[in-house]
């Protein structure tokens, strides 16, 4: 794939994620008044890029925060609502629900917080939210970065979403 390729899929995912927020963002005013809000947070899409012809980024909303992962060809949608898929990233295998969203057709997500009350504001959800997808999608450089007790282990194959959070984004928590 040649540097404009790359380039190119790398908008579309950024156009993918936030089309995702979008439909987020109309779904506030319906979660507003559910206890699992946080008024503190609105929603985002963070570092969204191209990762093997899907989309792939973080969505944080006062709700949740997932990793999402969408076809940047929608007719390659092909799980059904519900199905637990295993992907593996560099950090190893995560699991992801299958789902559709009105709009989007097929998304996977992987929970990585819900609800959301340890986040007293947007900027703090959005570091962890960065820090997560950095741990997923570049787990050598968070292990340097980090202490040799926080870091991530280089033998693992599966990593639940505690095991991620607690030696990536831990060390970075503003």
């Amino acid at each position: 794939m040649t540097a404009e390729v790359a380039a190119h899929r790398d908008v579309e995912a950024r156009a993918a994620g936030e089309a995702v927020a979008a439909i987020y963002r109309a779904a506030v005013p319906a979660m507003r008044d559910l206890p699992v809000f946080n008024p503190a947070l609105d929603v985002a899409a963070i570092g969204f890029r191209a990762l093997d012809d899907h989309a792939f980024g973080v969505i944080v909303t006062p709700w949740f925060m997932n990793l999402v992962r969408l076809p940047l060809d929608p007719a390659t949608a092909g799980r059904s609502q519900g199905e637990v898929v295993t992907r593996v990233l560099p950090v190893g295998a995560l699991e992801f629900t299958a789902g559709q969203l009105d709009g989007i057709g097929g998304i996977e997500s992987c929970s990585l917080f819900s609800p959301m009350f340890d986040f007293a504001d947007q900027s703090a959800a959005e570091a962890a939210a960065e820090a997560a997808l950095a741990a997923v999608l570049e787990p050598e450089q968070v292990a340097d970065e980090t202490s040799p007790s926080q870091a991530p282990s280089k033998m693992a194959t599966t990593l639940d979403r505690r095991g991620l959070l607690r030696g990536a984004w831990m060390e970075r928590r503003p």
